[in-house]
């Protein structure tokens, strides 16, 4: 991939379109363009089994004819004018959306920091091979690690350059790298799969091969002769880090404007009250420099502030763009997400807080219950909160992780859920989503 970033093309071809989208007959209108380059490589004992590389600069325009709005895809070397005119055409027949619109003249970012996302290291195939090659040998090298599911290594850059007909005119690169593999312990119908990996916007603080393997191997190893355990109400749980960031892309979920304004949220009537225990927090910041999910503005071109979502428990913001605020009542923050042609709310570098306790001091206060390490299914209900999940993990006697478990269910309701967590102190920010190892009180477990 080249090393040189050049978006100042881009930007033109998209105030062209604007310009074009305009004279069509347009009232307002924004271009973007999406750039990606990537390559990656996978293997599996000891082969390669797929390389792949990618380019691609993809358009969308999207034009407001009164409160009629539609938009329009194109891959480089499209007729902008036949663009712009087919744009204005469909507007014209959509029906009205009284929400849709851009973002207000008076909220686009006018300056931005540069968050230093972009690294412009060159990583070659032959280097993505090496790393694979490695992770997966350090995988296989662990004490009853039997055989591999693959291994992998990636780089990439991407980034979006957005104008708009009202005076936005902006442009970010981000790079990121990636190892990753997967392997299997164990004979026969003992088998037993798991995984690691590791994924950095620069390429020198990427976890080394042999450390990702090594423990991939150790965690495949110790889910070894699994057995199930008593049902049991009650029970205390506690989630590895991995878990509970799913458990936190829950509450984010939860608190997005969109669901809210479809009513398919059971918290859209709780704004201002405590929804989660006393003492916890829940933060989101766009703008933290080297952030995994990090971006100097939105996908509106609005800049956003670091948050306080969740407040000492109580429910303080909505994730939301322009057009999903509107629909509530409300004022966008800078939350705004093109995913297509569309522009929804989503969360940037989110947050549950840490506790004070360690991990371990966590388990010890436990005493007995059951350390999740995987969730199987998608048993649960963001409309009324009902959480029902297949899991495997560890059983905890007297404070310690003893034997592995599996085919349990674990099930409450997120409601009650988000009222009984209690935090470790173990967080780890290099990921979008930030959580640390939590614990949950009063779940119902499922066994034999």
């Amino acid at each position: 991939m080249s090393s040189e970033i050049d978006s100042s093309t881009l930007l033109s071809r998209a105030s062209q379109l604007i310009d074009l989208a305009r004279k069509a007959g347009a009232d307002a209108a924004d271009a973007v363009v999406v750039r990606s380059r990537s390559q990656s490589v996978s293997v599996r004992l000891g082969k390669v089994e797929e390389t792949e590389s990618s380019e691609s600069d993809d358009f969308s325009l999207r034009v407001f004819v009164g409160k009629r709005v539609a938009s329009v895809s194109a891959n480089p070397g499209f007729d902008m004018s036949v663009l712009a005119e087919r744009a204005v055409a469909m507007a014209k027949v959509s029906p009205e959306d009284p929400f849709a619109c851009l973002a207000d003249e008076s909220r686009l970012a006018r300056s931005y920091p540069d968050l230093q996302l972009l690294d412009s290291t060159e990583v070659s195939a032959d280097q993505l091979r090496e790393a694979a090659l490695a992770t997966e040998a350090a995988g296989l090298a662990v004490p009853g690690v039997t055989n591999s599911s693959g291994a992998g290594a990636s780089s990439g850059r991407g980034g979006m350059v957005l104008v708009t007909s009202h005076g936005f005119e902006g442009s970010y690169m981000g790079s990121r790298f990636g190892r990753s593999v997967s392997v299997i312990a164990g004979e026969g119908t003992g088998m037993e799969r798991d995984y690691d990996f590791d994924s950095r916007i620069y390429f020198s603080e990427l976890d080394d091969p042999a450390e990702i393997g090594r423990r991939a191997g150790e965690r495949a190893v110790k889910r070894l002769k699994p057995r199930q355990v008593d049902t049991g109400k009650n029970v205390t749980v506690i989630f590895d880090p991995r878990i509970a960031r799913g458990f936190v892309g829950h509450i984010a979920g939860a608190i997005n404007g969109a669901s809210v304004a479809r009513k398919t949220s059971f918290l859209r009537d709780r704004m201002g009250e405590q929804v989660l225990k006393s003492g916890l927090s829940i933060t989101d910041d766009p703008m933290i420099v080297r952030g995994p999910a990090s971006r100097p503005f939105d996908g509106e071109g609005v800049s956003g502030e670091r948050m306080v979502m969740i407040e000492d428990g109580v429910l303080k913001h909505w994730f939301l763009s322009t057009s999903t605020a509107r629909e509530i009542g409300m004022e966008t923050n800078g939350r705004g997400v093109r995913g297509g042609n569309a522009v929804t709310p989503a969360s940037t570098n989110l947050a549950l807080e840490p506790g004070d306790i360690s991990p371990e001091d966590l388990i010890r206060g436990v005493g007995n219950g059951f350390y999740i390490t995987e969730l199987i299914g998608q048993g649960v209900n963001m409309i009324t909160g009902e959480y029902s999940r297949g899991a495997t993990g560890f059983w905890i006697e007297n404070g310690e992780l003893t034997f592995a478990v599996s085919e349990v269910t674990i099930a409450s309701n997120l409601k009650e859920m988000f009222m009984r967590v209690t935090p470790a102190n173990d967080i780890d920010r290099k990921y979008g989503v930030a959580a640390p190892t939590i614990a949950i009180e009063g779940m119902t477990l499922a066994g034999r």
